[in-house]
């Protein structure tokens, strides 16, 4: 554990080629609210910065039957974060209380985000704090309408930043920064000025944003959401992207939510690029905050108080080539089951 206060955070910094990364994590590095990180590179180059720790993994590929090159299960991650735990308990190398991990440019978040839950000693000493990427002013609409990568990229982050807005036109610029709320209403999206940007938000505890509920998901004054029937949707090569938000005035029942969960992932998952959402299961505390990305669901935490004065659930869903109508009523009918007596808990 961090300094006997929990698991360590880790952010995960991903983008496209060429977006800007490894100029923001130059930034971040040197921001004195960073405090004292280990940086795990996935890149093929080194990131050279004194007084960090800074180490390196090679991105492994499996070719896979369609021909798609895809990063798989991060064996190396999971062995280079225990080896930086072993070490930092061992004093062989600086304490840290971060973790930044800069992805290949054509690597999908979600085989990262598995390994830090799935793997035993790495998911009890480590958490993901936020997940930034980085998009450019110039190439980053077109990369979104062809590659898939960059796409998920996007759907996966909690920070969205946009790099290289002197070489773009103001137009292009508001273009692109729509199509980012429309893809993943979610994410903050950040104007950067050479790499550097204000990183509060990046390194601020989610129940300490000062943000309300709804605009603390990214759904306020959405006309998707606000006519539930008609979603936003982005047209993409790769795919019908569509958002949602799922709301629920009763409290949930964490059973039969848990259930219903991991069938909708089972079938869906790979079709569910982003869920994040605060869950009143009708008990005391403040909401219990569910995050995933695709079959990838972080451990929920409860979060010391409501962000505002609405204690219904809302879940926003990220999905492409997926009725998020029907999602929506098949969480409705399962917890009918349970306030119709139907179904007998134990």
């Amino acid at each position: 554990m961090a300094n006997g206060r929990g698991p360590t955070p880790i952010i995960v910094v991903s983008g496209f080629l060429g977006s800007g990364k490894t100029t923001l994590l130059r930034n971040l590095l040197l921001d004195p609210q960073a405090g004292e990180v280990a940086v795990i590179v996935n890149e093929f180059g080194e990131v050279g910065i004194d007084h960090h720790l800074v180490r390196k993994t090679d991105a492994r590929t499996t070719l896979l039957r369609n021909g798609c090159v895809c990063c798989s299960m991060r064996d190396d991650l999971a062995e280079a974060l225990r080896d930086l735990l072993s070490q930092r308990e061992r004093g062989v190398i600086p304490h840290f209380s971060r973790v930044v991990v800069e992805t290949t440019g054509l690597a999908d978040p979600a085989p990262i985000l598995q390994t830090v839950v799935a793997e035993p000693v790495v998911r009890n000493h480590f958490r993901v704090e936020r997940v930034v990427a980085t998009i450019d002013a110039v190439g980053g609409a077109n990369n979104l309408d062809t590659f898939g990568e960059a796409l998920r990229q996007v759907a996966a982050a909690d920070h969205v930043v946009v790099t290289k807005q002197d070489l773009a036109a103001p137009g292009a610029i508001a273009a692109l920064k729509l199509k980012l709320r429309n893809i993943n209403p979610t994410a903050d999206v950040i104007d950067a000025n050479f790499g550097r940007i204000d990183f509060a938000p990046v390194f601020a505890e989610e129940s300490r944003r000062g943000v309300a509920g709804r605009d603390w998901l990214g759904v306020n004054d959405r006309a998707s959401f606000a006519d539930p029937a008609a979603p936003e949707s982005v047209h993409l090569t790769s795919g019908r992207v569509v958002s949602r938000c799922l709301e629920f005035d009763r409290p949930l029942n964490w059973h039969m939510f848990g259930i219903w969960l991991t069938m909708l992932l089972h079938q869906h998952g790979d079709r569910v690029l982003r869920l994040k959402g605060l869950l009143n299961i009708g008990d005391a505390r403040g909401p219990l905050l569910l995050e995933g990305v695709q079959h990838v669901i972080h451990a929920p935490r409860h979060l010391r108080a409501w962000p505002d004065a609405d204690r219904g659930s809302r879940i926003v869903f990220i999905a492409r080539d997926l009725d998020l109508a029907q999602v929506e009523a098949s969480l409705a009918a399962f917890q009918d089951l349970v306030f119709d007596g139907d179904v007998l808990l134990h």
